[in-house]
């Protein structure tokens, strides 16, 4: 557990150290692709929480997830249609599912490990 913490700490302190300024036409994809990949991570922490994590499933979804939500961003965007907005809604609504499932799982866990036997 104290490998991805110091991950996060190392990746926090490197982007405040070296901040990398992206284009404002490239903006809307970044954002999307970021959020896709954050969906993946709190997926991953889901499933870790449910114990079915799979190592694969993981970097193959993250990546995927990421490039794929990116380039319907552009397509839609050469087309003339916001599939941004459309990417937004959808990875947000399954980080925030992804983060209900995962606080529902933390508190059963700690109601669990908190009632006398």
């Amino acid at each position: 557990m104290i490998l991805p913490i110091l991950g996060l700490l190392a990746g926090l302190i490197l982007g405040y150290l070296c901040p990398v300024l992206i284009p404002f036409a490239y903006a809307k994809l970044f954002s999307v692709a970021l959020l896709a990949a954050l969906d993946a991570v709190f997926g991953g922490l889901r499933a870790v929480a449910a114990d079915t994590f799979d190592q694969a499933v993981f970097i193959s979804g993250f990546f995927t997830n990421a490039l794929m939500a990116a380039f319907m961003v552009y397509i839609g965007d050469r087309l003339g249609i916001d599939l941004y907005y459309v990417a937004l809604l959808a990875f947000g609504f399954r980080i925030f599912k992804n983060m209900a499932v995962l606080r529902r799982h933390i508190l059963k866990k700690k109601e669990k490990n908190s009632t006398p036997q």
